[in-house]
């Protein structure tokens, strides 16, 4: 009987494990399912061993990483080098010596530690940008399970990939799994296109690419949340007192991708031009923090405090605080409840590979009376969502004027929008992304070509 093995970064650990990947994989891991993942803590030295964590529906192993490590392969080339690259700033990308090597040294224990639990059987399923060599060190072990991958923000472009310093070695990486799995249309023209630049790699038919005898295919599954239940959740949260006013929201964690300054510029513009909104509109900001030891984003916060000051400085009033900044977490179920009470969605990151809070932004609205969600087009979610307002955030006028159609949208046609989004949502929800990437490994691990997603 084969069992589904999930490795990531982070390993939910807890009495009850939630999120939404726990949401998604749940099902599919329970009765005999194995979690992999970084136990969260860096340690002083690590042991060549799984740490088993029980208490949940499935089996839960951790590894450990050093501080070393942590410092160069976690902060420094996944999130100082591919998370930069993936997001179109490679200016920001900072690649040092030792980065890397340990980047494919945590791998490669990784995959030794996942050699010595595999069965015969088992499906593996990698998740994201940590662990892209981790098909090919489990091949030069010799396992040659099936293994799928997907990848939860964007691929770069061409140009981009060839910033990689070992873009040969990634696109290696990448052709060791049997299929991978990106968020968009776009991300997988960006892959193709990406391997067009590597010496002897193949473009093939049905989106698939080999390179030194590996064969891999790349397709689009876009992933969704639990539509029903955070619906639930939010016709369940206590009602807001928005004293009257409009509120545009915004919940991004704390990172350059996000667009925030922009947002906030935009924001400032629209209450420059309009004093008629003055005390009758707000913007609610909620920015958790989010790899604070990164310079790029210790900058970012800095500015947008100042950017809050200013505009606030500028127009608030003594019974009114245009822009509410909220630097922390807000939990689940009472950001449920102000997605509800918000009338306007503003989600607008320069880059993204899905982006589900505008997802949640529209499951949580009232069907009789919806809020209207202002979308990036570079976000992965505008491919699925046309009828939200899509917005192009490097421009300020296209910015100010959608939130001016946003806030005076009548309520039929905000009813009409809301109701062809959900129906698209309902059709590909979370648990559609999961069967989908496992039914096409499945045909993967019996010969068969994977339908087209």
């Amino acid at each position: 009987m084969s069992r589904l093995v999930v490795v990531s970064n982070r390993l939910p650990l807890g009495d009850n494990p939630s999120g939404g990947l726990v949401v998604a994989l749940e099902e599919a891991l329970s009765g005999g399912g194995v979690w992999v993942g970084n136990s969260g803590t860096p340690v002083d030295a690590v042991e060549e061993r799984l740490t088993p964590h029980p208490g949940a529906a499935f089996d839960r192993l951790s590894f450990d990483v050093t501080h070393e490590e942590h410092e160069n392969y976690y902060a420094g080339f996944a999130n100082s080098v591919l998370w930069p690259l993936c997001h179109g700033r490679v200016d920001l990308m900072r690649m040092r010596p030792d980065y890397p090597s340990a980047y494919r040294r945590v791998n490669r224990r990784i995959a030794r530690l996942i050699a010595g639990i595999v069965e015969p059987e088992d499906r593996i399923w990698v998740h994201d940008y940590h662990h892209l060599p981790l098909a090919y060190e489990l091949r030069q072990l010799g396992v040659s399970n099936p293994v799928a991958f997907f990848l939860h923000i964007p691929f770069p472009g061409p140009m981009a990939f060839q910033a990689l310093p070992n873009s040969a070695e990634t696109a290696r990486w990448i052709a060791a799994f049997d299929l991978f799995g990106l968020q968009s249309m776009r991300d997988v023209s960006a892959c193709l296109e990406a391997f067009r630049t590597v010496p002897e790699a193949s473009i093939l038919l049905n989106g698939r690419m080999a390179l030194r005898g590996e064969e891999v295919r790349v397709a689009s599954y876009p992933i969704g949340i639990d539509v029903e239940e955070f619906a639930r959740t939010a016709a369940a949260a206590p009602p807001r007192d928005t004293e009257g006013r409009a509120t545009v929201i915004g919940v991004d964690r704390l990172d350059y991708s996000k667009g925030l300054p922009q947002r906030f510029r935009a924001f400032g513009t629209l209450l420059d031009r309009r004093p008629d909104l003055h005390g009758k509109v707000e913007l609610l900001q909620i920015a958790p923090p989010t790899r604070e030891e990164v310079e790029a984003y210790r900058e970012i916060r800095e500015e947008l405090e100042r950017m809050t000051g200013a505009i606030n400085g500028a127009h608030a009033d003594l019974d009114w605080t245009p822009i509410r900044y909220i630097h922390r977490p807000v939990p689940r179920d009472r950001l449920a409840g102000l997605y509800r009470a918000a009338y306007v969605g503003l989600v607008t990151p320069l880059a993204d590979g899905m982006n589900l809070v505008a997802k949640e932004y529209m499951a949580a609205q009232d069907p009789k009376d919806p809020g209207v969600l202002i979308l990036s087009k570079f976000a992965g979610a505008a491919e699925q969502m046309p009828e939200a307002l899509i917005v192009n955030p490097h421009d300020g006028e296209d910015m100010v004027q959608a939130m001016v159609t946003a806030l005076w949208m009548p309520l039929g046609e905000r009813r009409e929008r809301h109701g062809a989004i959900m129906k698209g949502m309902r059709a590909r929800d979370v648990h559609w992304w999961r069967r989908a990437i496992l039914a096409d490994l499945e045909r993967v691990a019996q010969g068969d070509a994977p339908k087209a997603a």
